[in-house]
């Protein structure tokens, strides 16, 4: 971890001039993964306990904010170039979280058991879904990850279909558990990759902030 946090100073040729990243930089890429393991395991735990129908449906309402506040620890910390883009991710999140605190505390059953009985709770608990998509589009744009580009496709495709009432149940238990095992994958794939590439070119970041000031 020192290793990690507190390298060898390397100078970096960027699109628009020279930088270093420093330890600040390493530690907001390691919160932004953090955030990730933490929502990628939350939401594994909280698909196999829907798709095993166990007598555990009391967590999945606690386990899916544990999915929510690790998916906004990312949101937070994530580098993404366009600074717009970022927030419209942030704000898709802060609808989402609030659609399902208010859903939570109007139903008597668990979330989950909620968004899948109304569909239509998905109209503002889906903004969530859309931010997390939105993590999904970046990581396989910058990095070409197969998982994270089929995520991109299947997860607005399940909840559009489970709207609409499209899909049989089979097909949507195996949409869930795909969705939650490319997940799992996507977010331990996170934890070994190098942390510079994570940052990107700090000197966009830069000129980007002198053009908006």
């Amino acid at each position: 971890m020192k290793a990690q946090l507190a390298p060898e100073a390397i100078i970096y040729q960027g699109q628009f001039g020279d930088f270093t990243i420093d330890k600040s930089d390493r530690i907001s890429v390691i919160i932004y993964r953090t955030g990730l393991a933490i929502a990628a395991l939350s939401f594994a735990l909280g698909s196999a306990i829907a798709l095993l129908q166990t007598n555990n449906f009391s967590l999945l309402t606690p386990l899916f904010f544990c999915f929510s506040l690790g998916l906004g620890v990312s949101l937070l910390t994530i580098h993404i170039y366009l600074a717009v883009l970022h927030r419209v991710l942030q704000i898709f999140w802060a609808i989402g979280t609030i659609a399902a605190i208010f859903w939570t505390i109007s139903s008597s059953a668990p979330l989950a058991v909620t968004l899948y009985e109304r569909p239509v709770a998905l109209f503002g608990v889906g903004f969530i879904f859309a931010a997390l998509t939105g993590i999904y589009f970046k990581e396989s744009f910058c990095f070409h990850r197969l998982e994270t580009k089929f995520l991109t496709f299947l997860v607005p495709v399940l909840l559009l279909g489970h709207m609409l009432g499209i899909f049989p149940q089979q097909l949507e238990q195996i949409m869930l558990a795909t969705w939650a095992t490319l997940f799992g994958v996507f977010a331990v794939r996170k934890v070994v990759q190098p942390i510079p590439p994570d940052i990107g070119d700090k000197s966009v970041f830069t000129y980007l902030h002198e053009r908006s000031a």
